[in-house]
């Protein structure tokens, strides 16, 4: 359910006119976001939500990633993910040099005038992003505030693990430890497999964090920092082979990616209750008072079809999952869930159409960055295939030229496929690289699309064989082709080769002719909320009881040229249990009530405030806490800085 209370705008060159007198009036200001086109542009705040003060530490695009705030409510720490043109060459992991990251220490003590104050730098090549967070721990080894920060290679001295600052005087900065974790999987010798969040909490006498293990399909890992200096590693978990009940219905065939993405714990009764995001695989609720033994406790399933696009676009279609993050309202009630999808356009039917596997169609996705295939002259994708590797900076060089495929008829595209990563694979000595690198490296090469298989990793070791993920644009380019995301079980069915998820890998050869394909593609909307009741229904599955996207989401025309139109990040009021907010990346910061029909456990999610600046917005973290009395919102803009919010109202 939504209640849209002020008006957005798509800006475009089509009506650059009306951008033009925004800009008279708000002084010549150059768009905040790089272009004055291709984004949303607001009113400013409204509803509930009022703009307090803006604290700007770059004008590099998507330089700032999470954010974070100290016990008080003094700092703020804004997390410095890396120029993503400076640190091209991951696409879950690193690139080539990168001795910037880190992270913006920032004093709000004065909200109308907050002053940055401090930097805490990664290693070198290493950077943080989603998984940051401050802490007080008070065991017999450590009395005072941890800021959490994960770690991702970002070039050939990067490493992984998570790294804890002593931050109990913010001025002065004191590092206790660092790249701890996993050195199993895929990580080098004597090094910590990447982690892309991480969250800390203290029983009194213990202290704990889970992570998110990147290389790994046992990718919940707890470490005890009881002594912050000298983490241990205490539990390894997959919970889809150790708990097999959060699988969903694998009769759904878009939800096959089952990892962890993001999570927090929280002391519920006498309890320490962790909720993980575990995308596909839905929300998942483990009692972790003994975090070596963790037990299930329950989880959620995506409902079928897709409420959110049944009720805003009359679209029945089967859920897509993408849990990436989520909190528990103050009470414990409900909790929120977020679910990422760059997306707006997947692909409907993909099919193999020669070949000893012809007419199969495996799910498949579509990159939300690339041209849709809707787009294309006759609106199908639709040719043969060669395999060019990894293509990878390293290895772009060894694409065989499209020419190989011999002469095209009428309305076939010449398709190149490629692999995601690579992670773990002996023959390529070299990190993963972003999805767009591949991209580019397609077209570079003449392609008219491309297709991106999973990894191993990625298929959960033979768990999810058909398992995609379309990943984010981690660098600046110009895209000209269709991206198609498979799974790597249909990636080996396209070239004829053994089923693998393990080295060595019967993987077909550079420049080894595929079988032709078939895709046709469809609007589905950007990712969008969940609300979720916290009370076990009778099959032990917490049930949902409603969505909430903002309008956008759900109208084609808002696609593309306007910015990322999917929700990030949710922070719940921490003294009103009604409340809580929304990190909507172009779609600004938005502000959402749980309004309950009496005892009727009818609830719905409605939009009572928010903020998209006149000049956009691309909103990546948000925190809030309260002071005198006043709950304060932090939002982290990925191409400026902080920006501070108060809720207004009772």
């Amino acid at each position: 359910m939504r209640t849209k209370l002020k008006p957005f705008i798509r800006v475009t060159g089509l009506v650059f006119l009306s951008l033009s007198l925004l800009l008279v009036v708000t002084g010549g200001v150059i768009a905040q976001h790089g272009p004055t086109t291709d984004h949303l542009v607001g009113t400013g705040a409204y509803g509930n939500i009022e703009l307090v003060s803006v604290e700007e530490v770059t004008t590099t695009p998507g330089l700032v990633a999470d954010v974070a705030v100290n016990p008080a409510g003094t700092y703020a720490f804004l997390a410095n993910w890396s120029d993503p043109n400076k640190c091209p060459l991951t696409s879950e992991a690193g690139g080539q040099n990168n001795p910037d990251a880190g992270a913006w220490v920032i004093d709000i003590t004065n909200l109308n005038d907050p002053v940055t104050v401090g930097f805490i730098p990664s290693s070198q090549d290493s950077r943080p992003g989603e998984g940051m967070q401050v802490v007080n721990i008070t065991t017999r080894h450590f009395n005072g505030d941890l800021l959490v920060m994960n770690n991702e290679q970002c070039g050939p001295q990067g490493k992984g693990g998570v790294s804890l600052w002593d931050v109990t005087n913010p001025l002065q900065p004191f590092k206790v430890s660092e790249h701890f974790g996993d050195r199993g999987g895929s990580a080098p010798p004597n090094d910590t497999n990447d982690i892309h969040s991480a969250f800390a909490w203290d029983t009194g006498d213990n202290a704990y964090v889970v992570m998110t293990d990147n290389f790994e399909a046992t990718d919940v890992d707890i470490l005890d920092i009881t002594n912050p200096s000298r983490p241990r590693l205490i539990r390894e978990i997959n919970l889809s082979t150790e708990f097999p009940s959060i699988r969903q219905d694998s009769t759904v065939p878009n939800l096959v990616e089952v990892f962890l993405h993001d999570m927090v714990v929280k002391k519920i009764g006498n309890n320490f209750v962790l909720l993980l995001s575990y995308w596909d695989g839905g929300y998942v609720q483990l009692n972790v008072t003994d975090p070596a033994n963790p037990t299930l406790i329950g989880d959620t399933d995506y409902n079928n079809p897709d409420p959110e696009l049944l009720e805003s676009a009359g679209l029945s279609e089967p859920p897509e999952g993408n849990g990436h993050q989520n909190e528990f309202t103050s009470d414990n009630k409900f909790f929120i869930g977020t679910d990422e999808d760059f997306s707006a356009h997947t692909v409907d039917v993909f099919t193999i159409t020669s070949g000893p596997f012809i007419n199969q169609t495996p799910p498949a996705g579509a990159f939300g960055w690339t041209v849709p295939i809707v787009e294309l002259s006759d609106g199908v994708l639709n040719g043969p295939t060669v395999y060019g590797g990894y293509g990878c900076p390293q290895d772009a060089s060894s694409i065989p030229p499209p020419s190989v495929l011999g002469t095209l008829a009428q309305g076939e595209e010449a398709i190149l496929v490629l692999q995601r990563g690579p992670v773990g694979d002996p023959n390529a000595n070299f990190p993963a690289c972003f999805f767009s690198l591949k991209v580019e490296a397609a077209q570079n090469a003449g392609y008219d699309a491309v297709i991106i298989a999973n990894h191993h990793t990625g298929a959960g070791g033979g768990a999810s064989p058909d398992a995609t993920l379309c990943g984010g644009k981690g660098h600046d380019f110009v895209v000209t082709i269709p991206g198609v995301c498979l799974g790597h079980r249909p990636f080996h069915r396209i070239f004829n080769t053994t089923e693998s998820y393990a080295y060595p890998e019967a993987a077909p050869a550079i420049g080894a002719i595929g079988a032709d394909v078939m895709a046709t593609g469809k609007f589905d909307g950007w990712g969008y909320v969940h609300l979720f009741s916290n009370t076990k229904d009778a099959n032990n599955k917490f049930p949902e009881l409603d969505t909430y996207a903002i309008d956008e989401a759900h109208i084609p025309a808002f696609a593309f040229g306007s910015g990322d139109l999917t929700v990030h990040e949710v922070a719940t009021d921490p003294q009103s249990p009604s409340h809580a907010y929304l990190s909507y990346y172009a779609g600004g910061l938005r502000s959402l009530e749980i309004r309950c029909q009496g005892n009727s456990g009818k609830c719905s999610l409605v939009e009572v405030g928010g903020y998209l600046d006149p000049l956009g917005n691309n909103f990546w973290g948000v925190e809030a806490f309260v002071r005198n009395g006043q709950t304060i919102i932090l939002g982290s803009d990925r191409d400026s800085g902080l920006w501070i919010f108060r809720r207004t109202g009772p």
